[in-house]
């Protein structure tokens, strides 16, 4: 463990910061004046939206709970490419949600983002979560799963408000808990393997008032390492949290972000900076 990062106050924080977004996010879904409207997401109404983030806690619950069994209909068969399985998985998951959202809208992600705190209550981070929407085998720990659950609190966030034209404002110190806890673990996964077939590049990766991570990728695979050991880097990228946050989900195109500043590229190879967002495929 690196000095200064505890993973039990860091886990706690997250939950403090998903349980103060979800009725954020609940808000804003209810102030958005059309649910038919499109959102911020290609393809994806506001209501879409909302019918994802319920689908998504009640996955999430449903670790604990055991209250949705319904598995064999959503999920793809076999264990296929990473962007694939999601894609197919978030368009079936939309229509489990999709007439209460039109009747509810806001309401089933604030009950369920509750019942997620609520069940998880008092867990340590490390606590296994069963994730099979990633994969067959795919477990995820609780500190993790917080932190996703808190990426998409604020990245859809950000997709609504963009469709409803309502303000939305993701804070760098949520964005941070994000990477910190989430990042480690999805970034291997999310790996496009055929791309990273003979490829050897290490990113030391550094957000504006942390974390640190070091993304290593050798011949189609990732690892990625939180406040790792010095060792030698191909290119050093340093940006702002919710730049980086925005850019890992295809929120803001990485030029954008170049061009205001908001991330830079340094090391013996920074041209390998755009190669980072091409190896790591988003859904």
């Amino acid at each position: 463990m690196a000095a200064g990062f505890d993973p039990v106050v860091e886990h706690e924080r997250t939950r403090a910061a998903l349980r103060a977004a979800v009725p954020r996010l609940a808000g804003l879904l209810r102030d958005a004046p059309d649910g038919g409207a499109p959102s911020g997401l290609p393809g994806w109404t506001v209501s879409d939206v909302d019918a994802h983030l319920c689908a998504v806690c009640l996955a999430y619950c449903s670790a604990f709970t055991g209250e949705f069994d319904g598995w064999d209909d959503v999920l793809p068969p076999g264990d296929g490419p990473f962007v694939e399985r999601i894609t197919a998985v978030n368009a079936k998951a939309i229509g489990v949600f999709a007439d209460e959202v039109r009747a509810r809208p806001g309401d089933a992600v604030a009950e369920r983002g509750e019942a997620f705190l609520r069940v998880t209550e008092g867990l340590a981070p490390d606590t296994p979560v069963p994730t099979p929407w990633y994969g067959e085998r795919i477990v995820l720990t609780l500190a993790a799963a917080t932190g996703l659950l808190l990426s998409e609190t604020l990245v859809h966030g950000l997709d609504v408000a963009r469709g409803a034209r309502l303000p939305w404002v993701i804070p760098p110190d949520e964005a941070r808990l994000v990477i910190g806890q989430a990042f480690p673990t999805m970034m291997p996964m999310a790996l496009d393997v055929e791309r990273a077939r003979r490829v050897r590049i290490a990113f030391d990766v550094a957000l504006k008032g942390g974390p640190r991570l070091a993304v290593v990728v050798e011949d189609g695979a990732a690892t990625v390492t939180r406040d790792a050991p010095p060792r030698a880097y191909d290119c050093r990228i340093t940006a702002a949290p919710v730049t980086f946050l925005l850019i890992g989900f295809r929120r803001v195109p990485l030029w954008k972000a170049v061009a205001r500043g908001r991330i830079r590229a340094g090391g013996r190879r920074p041209w390998l900076a755009t190669s980072l967002t091409e190896l790591i495929a988003s859904p």
